[in-house]
């Protein structure tokens, strides 16, 4: 499915993926079986029919049911299973979730992961990637971001992933742990049921045959990733973390053209074959207005870019709710 960088990296190495069984980890755990790990994931919520399930994932792995917020588990989890690498994934994800319940938002996004590397710290985990978010940076005039812009994120949820972001470096410089941090754009496919998110929620609208709705003005400008694009980002970055250059370091990751939201949802309404005009609410709040990525370190040091076009993995992204999804809600 992926192509990894280095052949036979993975086989055998015991792998630990906090939040495993979510829209990102479901696919990153699946390569990195297919790639011959033996993987144990930490969920918290068991929910059904998720990519996870239709991907026959758990009977594949180890399934610890905990949090990352108990340290004393994720501790045992990295000794008993003698992990490692360390894919750290687990997080309240959703801005609008962020913005009503900033504690426990803070308490997954922020106590997890320092949870995460000082139990790394203490069992000499061998390498630990931390994902981090382009919404880390906050707003810069200087478009587009490069790694050397400063963090200075103001909102709950970003401010949660630029306090993670800092604490992986923090743990590196102190401790001289091998650990590097995903700043990724907004990371898209098959099995995110986040429909609050503006893809999922408008292949859902354009399933049903209704209007997709756009909670901005339509001219908010993003970065994209389709979800294989971003599991190559993370398995080349953990392969390459015996490299001083890498070592430490923040890297972004996107599929290398900003797009606005208006015109992300023409392009998924062509796909849909339908001619549903979209409804423009202008309520979007806490939002930043234009981001996105410069990803030349990935591809100088890494030798990462992206495989997908926006249009490629938009069809795939349709594809899969079509086939998954839709057959489900239609019952």
């Amino acid at each position: 499915m992926i192509s990894n960088s280095i052949p036979g990296f993975w086989k055998d190495r015991n792998v630990f993926v906090t939040g495993g069984a979510g829209f990102v980890g479901s696919w990153l755990v699946q390569q990195l079986l297919e790639s011959g790990a033996k993987v144990t994931c930490l969920i918290r919520d068991s929910l059904h029919q998720t990519n996870f399930e239709l991907l026959g994932l758990p009977n594949r792995v180890t399934i610890i049911d905990g949090s990352v917020e108990d340290f004393d588990l994720v501790l045992r989890i990295i000794n008993e299973y003698e992990i490692d690498t360390i894919f750290h994934l687990a997080a309240q994800a959703i801005v609008g979730v962020a913005n009503k319940s900033p504690r426990a938002t803070f308490e997954t996004n922020i106590k997890g992961t320092w949870n995460v590397l000082e139990a790394a710290r203490q069992l000499n985990v061998q390498r630990v990637v931390i994902a981090s978010s382009d919404k880390a940076y906050g707003t810069h005039e200087q478009l587009p971001y490069t790694e050397e812009a400063r963090l200075i994120s103001s909102h709950p949820y970003d401010v949660s992933k630029t306090c993670a972001d800092l604490l992986a470096q923090s743990y590196h410089k102190t401790y001289g742990l091998a650990v590097a941090i995903t700043r990724c754009g907004n990371i898209f496919g098959g099995g995110d049921l986040n429909f609050n998110r503006i893809i999922p929620g408008t292949i859902r609208s354009l399933l049903l045959g209704q209007a997709p709705i756009i909670r901005s003005d339509g001219r908010y400008l993003r970065d994209y990733i389709y979800v294989k694009d971003a599991v190559r980002a993370y398995l080349q970055l953990a392969e390459n973390l015996t490299d001083p250059k890498v070592i430490g370091q923040p890297f972004n990751f996107s599929g290398g053209t900003p797009v606005s939201v208006l015109d992300l949802v023409n392009q998924l309404t062509m796909v849909s074959g339908t001619e549903l005009p979209p409804i423009i609410l202008n309520e979007a709040k806490n939002e930043i207005y234009s981001q996105y990525l410069s990803c030349e370190k990935a591809r100088t040091i890494i030798n990462w870019q992206p495989k997908y076009t926006i249009k490629e993995g938009l069809l795939e992204t349709f594809n899969w709710y079509k086939n998954h999804y839709f057959p489900i809600i239609t019952k």
